[in-house]
């Protein structure tokens, strides 16, 4: 080690340490002092503006705390079945559109334009579609002899037409991120499969999917990181309810923190959803990324 240090030229690297200095400044200003914060705040209880230490009393609160379990429950619920469902129709969408099809370009625009529309709008454009009687896909359902239930007001429903509607905003963004990796592929390795009379199947899974797992592995982070910080959509639709079926953890948070004011046990939550963020991406890493060839 001292043999690497005595090597190691500080000038030569200094332009270098200048350049990241404004990134690692706003990265702990706005990152890691937050982190550390709230962390010293889980062991805090506040009344009326003054702090008692109390150790980790407020952790034991809220892991036997009902309401908690049912809101982790809901959460880890949605990011099972949307993240591979939103991962794979991504996966289909890029190639479909990667083909060279008249329209292409209409097609990728349709898909990704759910990206670009704000949350509060798709709350409100999704609060209009589940209108019980009214609503566009009761309509539907109408036509063909069907009652829907009441979509957002029903226990056993909420939470599945609250995953619909992350699927049909998350597919689209994820599209343009396999869409990429596809155009990246080497045109050589498919032009040989072709001269060998390899099936398009076959191509897909000994060519394609293998050589696109390092995208595969980003979008994996980011959707199941996307699925844990959802607050607009249940604010406007739901307010996590009926009977916090549709509560997620980081609306609960908000709730926490500022409708009940009690900063120690949002402070708790927020440790708890870093925690399971962080082994989700410790486990990612662990077991695709040693699977993955860059």
């Amino acid at each position: 080690m001292r043999q690497l240090l005595r090597g190691y030229s500080w000038k030569e690297n200094m332009l270098a340490y200048m350049l990241l200095l404004p990134s690692l400044v706003f990265l702990a200003a706005f990152t890691i002092y937050p982190i550390i914060k709230v962390v010293d705040w889980s062991f805090y209880e506040s009344a009326m503006g003054i702090k008692h230490y109390v150790g980790i009393k407020l952790y034991e609160r809220v892991f036997h705390d009902d309401v908690f379990l049912k809101v982790l429950r809901n959460n880890l619920l949605l990011a099972i079945v949307t993240v591979p469902i939103s991962v794979l129709l991504a996966l289909y969408m890029a190639i479909w559109v990667n083909n060279k099809v008249r329209g292409t370009s209409l097609i990728r625009a349709a898909f990704f334009y759910p990206t670009l529309i704000p949350m509060i709008a798709i709350a409100n454009i999704w609060l209009f579609i589940y209108t019980p009687d009214y609503g566009l896909l009761d309509k539907f359902l109408q036509l063909l002899g069907i009652d829907g239930p009441n979509w957002l007001g029903d226990p056993s429903w909420v939470l599945i037409s609250m995953m619909g509607m992350l699927i049909w905003k998350e597919a689209g963004y994820f599209m343009i991120f396999y869409l990429a990796g596809l155009q990246s592929l080497p045109k050589e390795v498919y032009e040989a499969a072709e001269i060998d009379g390899v099936k398009p199947l076959r191509k897909f899974v000994s060519i394609t999917f293998p050589l696109i797992m390092p995208t595969t592995l980003f979008v994996l982070v980011i959707a199941t990181t996307n699925s844990f910080k959802l607050v607009d959509h249940i604010y406007i639709m739901t307010k996590g309810g009926p009977n916090n079926a549709s509560n997620l953890l980081l609306f609960h948070i908000y709730e926490t923190a500022f409708s009940f004011w009690d900063m120690g046990t949002a402070s708790v939550l927020t440790v708890i959803l870093l925690a399971i963020l962080l082994v989700i991406s410790i486990l990612y890493y662990g077991i695709l990324d040693k699977r993955i060839h860059y």
